[in-house]
């Protein structure tokens, strides 16, 4: 079972166990007086169609589901063969419920400068597309900047009304980066402020997956730091972004770190010569490693 607050989803190769978890689960919520809302319960596979419910299933705004590999396509997983691949993207009421958003913005924006729409749109757009953007995303990408650039149109329209179609473009939008249609303010003497295109945000981004039954609260802080960097508190930040820059290994000896090895930062130009404590001038290295650095230059 996964589950996020008062959503989950049951996973399970045979379908009368997913039955019975049903009951169960039905059976228990009625004593506490609640049921499963019929709207939001489906039974359904995540390859075949079933009992005439479509293959896949909507969790969190992203929709899932299986399909089968072509002859000459090859997709392995622990180095056995898959005849099928899971793709995960934007549902379509997710998108929706987004563009709306940023469509309401608009009308509501009529009257105030284009530097003021951008910058109640930006942090929108950005935020929505950072939450999709490990998923197979780049196509409802494109067509929410088609669906946005139409939708920027008509705004301009009816700002300028008497205006034509090139006074309009030539006012709102920009050559940037070889994109004609960049909708931009023009500032003299400073870079535009540019709406970000949902296309521009980085899609399929690769994750590794956690070992085991590992925990951010394990006390590992060699692992965890490695793979979170600064986010992960325990250790110090800037020793935590370095152990990830480093891949988890000392920048001299170039041995993996263990969980209890005392880990030290070592300035490539030391600070009576004018270095600093930027990550640029800072490498991790192991205690008795620091030791042996500093012995090598004071002899």
């Amino acid at each position: 079972m996964i589950r996020y607050a008062d959503d989950f989803v049951i996973l399970c190769d045979e379908l009368n166990i997913v039955e019975e978890c049903q009951t169960i689960i039905s059976e228990w919520l009625e004593k506490l007086g609640l049921e499963l809302k019929p709207s939001k319960t489906r039974m359904c596979h995540t390859l075949n169609e079933l009992e005439k419910e479509k293959a896949g299933f909507n969790f969190l705004g992203l929709e899932i589901q299986q399909f089968k590999v072509g002859k000459h396509q090859s997709i392995e997983n622990a180095g056995v063969k898959l005849e099928h691949t899971t793709i995960i993207r934007p549902s379509k009421e997710s998108l929706t419920r987004h563009y709306r958003k940023l469509a309401d913005w608009c009308r509501k924006m009529m009257a105030v400068s284009q530097k003021e729409l951008i910058g109640r749109l930006n942090p929108i757009i950005r935020g929505w597309c950072n939450y999709h953007s490990p998923w197979n995303s780049k196509e409802v990408f494109s067509k929410l900047d088609y669906l946005i650039w139409n939708r920027l149109w008509r705004w301009a329209k009816r700002r300028h009304p008497n205006k034509g179609k090139k006074w309009i473009a030539r006012k709102y939008w920009r050559t940037i980066n070889n994109n004609n249609w960049t909708f931009s303010t023009l500032r003299e003497g400073k870079n535009p402020l540019t709406l970000l295109r949902h296309s521009e945000v980085p899609t399929g981004t690769k994750w590794v997956k956690v070992k085991g039954e590992r925990s951010p609260y394990d006390g590992d802080e060699i692992y965890w730091g490695k793979r979170l960097g600064d986010k992960y508190q325990t250790l110090d930040a800037q020793k935590s972004r370095l152990l990830k820059k480093q891949k988890g290994k000392c920048a001299d000896c170039g041995q993996t770190f263990k969980p209890e090895d005392n880990l030290e930062k070592h300035h490539l130009k030391a600070k009576a010569k004018g270095g600093n404590n930027s990550d640029k001038n800072l490498i991790l290295v192991h205690l008795h490693c620091h030791d042996q650095i500093h012995g090598n230059l004071n002899p």
